[in-house]
């Protein structure tokens, strides 16, 4: 066996130290540093420059002097590390319940919630520990989800009122939900768009110009999803009873017609009132209140808000108002009924003889 010679020579290894060092770089079970001091070994007996070890191990020319004189003096027994670091934590039910207390408590370091790095670190714990028991509990301490609680005493009563009209609607009626979504940006863009292109997101630019606002009135039919809609500068009650009015006249003469709508004081105003008593066969149904979600042309409108609205470039009122009617004609070629399913009948809302209750 021949020792290793000055700075640059080549490292000669004996058999055995060879078959050794080979079998350390090929482990998948010792510590990433012994695998990569074995590496380091192997490529000086191999005659490879500094540079191109360095540039293969990410490590300094320091590191290799290290490992290298450590060799020289005591061969194989000098490339183990004089300070292997923390032992491994072990996952035990009892260290999981100490991660699952300590994440439901807030950090003392004054944020919201905790990350998996900084509570390994408050644990003396590896970070990958923490994230495999968030894994298993199914925890995402960095979300959230926002709720609106119902306050209508009525509520019951309400949503099975409505949701009754989804799922057994009278027969030969016609069924619409209604809603305005108000205030919508005309947006342009002072700086060109930059499409998208392989591994780019589409880029706006950050100023804006604001040609002005206009509103959609929507009326979605339960039956076949399809979108009757209209643009409006406001939303006042004479515009809402203009949409119904639109509604009726589309509508065979004498048919019933429901309409579902949420507690927007313009839809409760004298002007409606007189509407529906001139219209006998047009019924208004409200959902309770901060109920949202039981108005089914809500999650229409989110549809035309990520399609259209939220990334458009508008010139103007009108050019707004000419891509919002287009969805709606594109939209009403493929449109399809929203199915709903009620899966807890014991949950919130109770069924009554006279009302089939679904669910969202």
């Amino acid at each position: 066996m021949l020792s290793i010679g000055m700075l640059g020579t080549r490292l000669r290894l004996s058999r055995p130290e060879s078959q050794e060092l080979r079998a350390r770089a090929r482990s998948r079970v010792l510590r990433a540093g012994d695998v990569r001091r074995a590496r380091l070994i192997l490529m000086l007996s191999e005659g490879q420059s500094w540079s191109a070890i360095e540039q293969a191990l990410g490590c300094s020319s320091a590191y290799i002097a290290r490992w290298q004189a450590r060799f020289a003096q005591q061969r194989l027994a000098g490339l183990f590390a004089r300070h292997q670091g923390r032992p491994v934590s072990k996952r035990t039910p009892r260290l999981e319940a100490r991660i699952l207390a300590w994440t439901r408590r807030a950090p003392a370091d004054g944020s919201t919630h905790w990350s998996s790095r900084k509570l390994a670190q408050a644990l003396g714990i590896n970070h990958m520990m923490v994230a495999r028991v968030w894994r298993r509990a199914g925890l995402k301490p960095h979300r959230l989800e926002r709720y609106m609680a119902s306050d209508d005493p009525d509520f019951e009563r309400k949503a099975a009122d409505v949701i009754g009209l989804y799922v057994n609607p009278p027969q030969h009626a016609a069924v619409f939900c209604v809603d305005e979504k108000t205030a919508i940006q005309a947006l342009d863009r002072l700086d060109p768009v930059l499409p998208l292109s392989p591994g780019r997101a589409e880029r706006h630019g950050f100023e804006y110009y604001r040609h002005g606002t206009l509103s959609l009135y929507a009326a979605l039919n339960t039956k076949n999803g399809k979108v009757l809609g209209q643009t409006a500068a406001r939303h006042t009650t004479e515009e809402f009873v203009a949409f119904l009015g639109q509604i009726v006249a589309l509508q065979p003469r004498g048919r019933e017609i429901h309409i579902i709508a949420d507690n927007l004081s313009a839809h409760k105003t004298k002007r409606v009132a007189q509407f529906l008593a001139d219209h006998p066969k047009l019924h208004l149904h409200f959902t309770p209140t901060y109920s949202s979600w039981l108005n089914q042309v809500e999650l229409w409108f989110g549809r035309i808000e990520r399609d259209v609205v939220a990334r458009g470039v508008f010139t103007s009122v009108h050019d707004l108002a000419r891509k919002l009617m287009r969805y709606i004609r594109h939209h009403n070629q493929h449109a399809a009924p929203i199915k709903w399913a009620y899966r807890d009948f014991s949950h919130r809302i109770i069924p009554t003889s006279d009302s089939a209750v679904t669910g969202h």
